[in-house]
Formats: C-alpha cells, structure tokens, sequence
C-alpha cells in the first residue's frame, strides 16, 4: 500500500470532504485513522497499520519524556473516521482547527499514510523546502 497524489478539495458541508477514490481504494474496509500531523496538517492512516504502528510507540520508556510528549501529541487526537457510500467522511472540529481547515483542502500522498492540509499552508510548505 503506497499513498500517492496530491488532490485539491472543497468541503460539501462543514468539515465533510471525500477522500479521492485512489487512497481510498488502499484502505482496508471504511474506517481509517485521522491525527495531528507535524507541521500543522493532519495525517491518515489505514486502521490496520496505525494499531501496529500505535504498537511500537507503545513500547518506548514512560521515563523519556520526549517519548511522552510524542505519545500525548499523536493519540490524544488520534481519531477513527468513517466513510460513507460516496467516500465522505467528516472531520471534527477539533482538528479542522489544529490544521486551519475550513473551505478548500489538500490532500497529500506520503507514502505510508496521507496527509490533509490547508492549502495555503502546503503552497508555503512547497515554497520553503525549494530554497
């Protein structure tokens, strides 16, 4: 499973927006994970994969506390998103306003998971890592 694109979308109603056909189709079933991405966007995650991924972060020292705050970041927002018959899902609100999302997204590939931003935000992102 390889995520790849890059796919510009409108919100259908507040915080609903489809998730393109072709990382849909990577998706195992109609569920998959959303959660806080650095750099203000936010990262999906196939269910299957996140929970063995979400293994190994378990793993790590609770003495570390770099570890900790990792952990607290990434599953205090960790959330199970369904998709509907049309491929909609609704984001919560919660995390339309960590990412500053509101009427147009971007929808990123990267490899092991995608990544939704807001689209201003990616052209900057685009502008910076070209100098």
């Amino acid at each position: 499973m390889v995520f790849f694109g890059e796919y510009q979308l409108s919100f259908s109603a507040p915080g609903r927006v489809v998730l393109p056909k072709k990382l849909r189709e990577l998706l195992k079933g109609n569920m998959f994970v959303i959660t806080k991405g650095f750099d203000s966007c936010l990262a999906g995650y196939d269910k299957d994969d996140w929970e063995n991924r979400a293994k190994s972060l378990l793993d790590v020292s609770l003495l570390e506390k770099e570890q900790i705050e990792k952990r607290r970041f990434l599953f205090s927002s960790t959330m199970y998103l369904e998709i509907d018959d049309q491929g909609r899902f609704v984001l919560p609100r919660t995390l339309l306003a960590y990412a500053n999302l509101s009427e147009k997204v971007i929808i990123v590939g990267i490899g092991d998971h995608f990544e939704i931003w807001n689209p201003e935000k990616w052209s900057k992102y685009l502008k910076d890592i070209k100098n």
